[in-house]
């Protein structure tokens, strides 16, 4: 059985929440670049963006149930 430091758990977990903090951030800006190539274009952004969001918002309530707190961020 292998021992897992709590600390680099933590850290490892922080690390991805923060790339996934970035990458909701990133599909969220793509929504307005969508907004010249037509509806269908802007429907298919603002669906990968929820779904990025979606998996930021679950590894902060991840990190919530460790007792670490992460800064909100926009959409």
């Amino acid at each position: 059985m292998t021992s897992v430091n709590p600390h680099s758990a933590h850290a490892d977990l922080i690390a991805t929440y923060r790339r996934a903090e970035a990458e909701a951030a990133h599909k969220f800006s793509l929504i307005k670049a969508a907004e010249k190539k037509g509806p269908k274009a802007i429907q298919t952004a603002i669906d990968t963006s929820a779904k990025a969001a979606k998996r930021r918002d679950a590894y902060a309530k991840k990190l919530s149930a460790l007792g670490i707190e992460v800064a909100a961020t926009a959409p």
